[in-house]
């Protein structure tokens, strides 16, 4: 795991998208740790231990679009956003126009063929999340789903320049996306037990104790999706969903 500014090609950065904001904030400050400073008439930036990890944004402002369900987004930091909706589009994907974020950097708004929604980030005077990934409340996996995961991986190992393998698990496969040699990202198929959720990219936040994170989420009003369980030489983790519908992953390394 990258501390300091992620190289090119790494997930960098998250952008919480949430309804009942004031609500919502105490929910991930209670459970996670986090901080926030407002963007005044935007949002709010996240924090974990005085680094930026993210962006937290209001559904019901009124500059969001109304087809907008709360969720996690994610980026992945680059050399240039513009050059990334080229290589999207190239790819059988779509991309959004490049937008300036002020002095910060630029983004753009990425997917991939199968209709996943990635964003990219070309830093200016921010590179992205900077704070330690093995911290408690800091962004640390991104895992993406998918109805075709070879269809897919090709799209992604072209556009990043990632590599992948593949990990066998109990009843299923696991991609694996490396970058610069450093595991980046995991992929795998949307299975019937999941339901009909659309191909996405979820996040991993690293948390001190699953068992105890998840107790303290149901306390606050949020629920279990995925009761904690072992990853076997990888950690335990487990599925959450705050009070107002953002679902997301927590995680405590073996390696910690």
């Amino acid at each position: 795991m990258s501390n300091g500014p992620r190289p090119i090609g790494s997930f960098c950065w998250i952008n919480v998208l949430t309804p009942d904001s004031d609500d919502a904030r105490a929910f991930f400050g209670s459970l996670l740790g986090w901080t926030f400073n407002e963007i005044p008439g935007m949002g709010h930036l996240i924090q974990v231990d005085g680094h930026d990890v993210g962006g937290f944004w209001d559904l019901h402002h009124a500059n969001m679009p109304a087809d907008l369900v709360p969720g996690i987004g994610v980026m992945v930091r680059v050399e240039s956003a513009a050059a990334m909706v080229e290589r999207a589009i190239s790819l059988g994907g779509r991309g959004e126009p490049a937008r300036e974020i002020g002095p910060s950097g630029t983004m753009a708004e990425l997917h991939d063929p199968l209709g996943a929604n990635i964003d990219v980030w070309q830093a200016g005077s921010s590179p992205g999340s900077t704070a330690d990934p093995t911290r408690h409340g800091v962004p640390s996996w991104i895992e993406g789903y998918t109805t075709d995961v070879s269809r897919v991986a090709t799209f992604y190992r072209e556009i990043f320049g990632w590599t992948s393998e593949v990990m066998p698990m109990p009843g299923m496969e696991y991609l694996i996306f490396s970058n610069q040699g450093e595991p980046a990202a995991g992929m795998m198929v949307i299975t019937p037990e999941m339901g009909a959720v659309p191909p996405h990219w979820a996040t991993y936040v690293t948390a001190d104790d699953v068992e105890a994170t998840a107790e303290r989420a149901v306390a606050l009003g949020g629920s279990v999706a995925l009761p904690p369980e072992e990853i076997p030489g990888i950690g335990r983790f487990a599925g959450l969903v705050s009070p107002q519908g953002v679902r997301f992953f927590v995680i405590r390394y073996s390696s910690l």
